[in-house]
């Protein structure tokens, strides 16, 4: 199986949609996809995860199934942390935060890093809680059942599908780490996602055991230069 994770195009985060720009991106990621075509399409309940969704479920002439529990909302309320500067925002933008994620400390813990007194204010256990149900019940949906002491999933069914999920970066952070098994503090301060970037992360194909999923792309943006469109990451930085 591929899964295909692509973050939506450029947003207007009140009301919830996405800028001319964003519906260029969402145009651009469904004409890459169009190539070689998808089995199953799922997006967050968001109007922007939706909306980037649409030209790809438009070209295929597939359905969108449509997941709550990925919408951002939810992971802002579990993951958002005070800034010095007097706002919230998410964790891993947090400087503070980002020292004590990558302390030796924090490290030793593992997969149970939020069981650390730091943490006991927050809201981290219950969001990894929510997120690690739901994403093995959706894996599951799919033929792979998750095996937290191997690390990887028991294939249930052999799947040779095509699936996209179109949500969020800050939400993506956390479920791409829980899907890999690699802590969140180490994923979020180490890898990140731009508009409308696709990361496409293989199950490889067998009939029984346990398959380890492999990252083939992280946040791929080629779509948008084959369109001629800008690749700033997050409309701040061009590289």
């Amino acid at each position: 199986m591929l899964l295909f994770y692509i973050r939506h195009g450029d947003p207007i985060y009140e009301p919830d949609s996405l800028t001319p720009l964003g519906v260029r991106q969402a145009e651009a990621v469904a004409k890459r996809l169009a190539l070689y075509g998808l089995d199953q399409i799922y997006a967050s309940s968001s109007e922007r995860a939706k909306q980037t969704a649409q030209p790809t479920c438009e070209i295929l002439k597939k359905e969108m199934t449509v997941l709550d529990w990925c919408n951002e909302h939810y992971a802002a309320q579990e993951f958002f942390y005070p800034h010095p500067d007097g706002y919230r925002t998410w964790c891993f933008n947090v400087p503070y935060l980002r020292e004590v994620f990558n302390s030796r400390e924090i490290k030793q813990l593992g997969d149970e890093w939020y069981t650390h007194p730091v943490f006991a204010d927050t809201k981290f256990a219950e969001g990894i809680a929510r997120i690690r149900i739901e994403k093995d019940l959706f894996l599951e949906s799919l033929g792979y059942v998750h095996d937290a002491e191997k690390g990887g999933y028991r294939v249930e069914k052999n799947n040779k599908q095509r699936v996209a999920l179109f949500a969020h970066q800050g939400f993506g952070l956390l479920f791409l780490s829980l899907l890999l098994d690699i802590p969140y503090p180490t994923f979020c301060t180490h890898f990140d996602m731009s508009h409308s970037g696709m990361t496409v992360i293989e199950f490889p194909e067998q009939e029984s055991g346990i398959v380890f999923p492999r990252v083939l792309q992280l946040s791929n943006d080629s779509h948008l230069y084959r369109e001629g469109l800008p690749t700033k990451y997050n409309n701040r930085l061009r590289f």
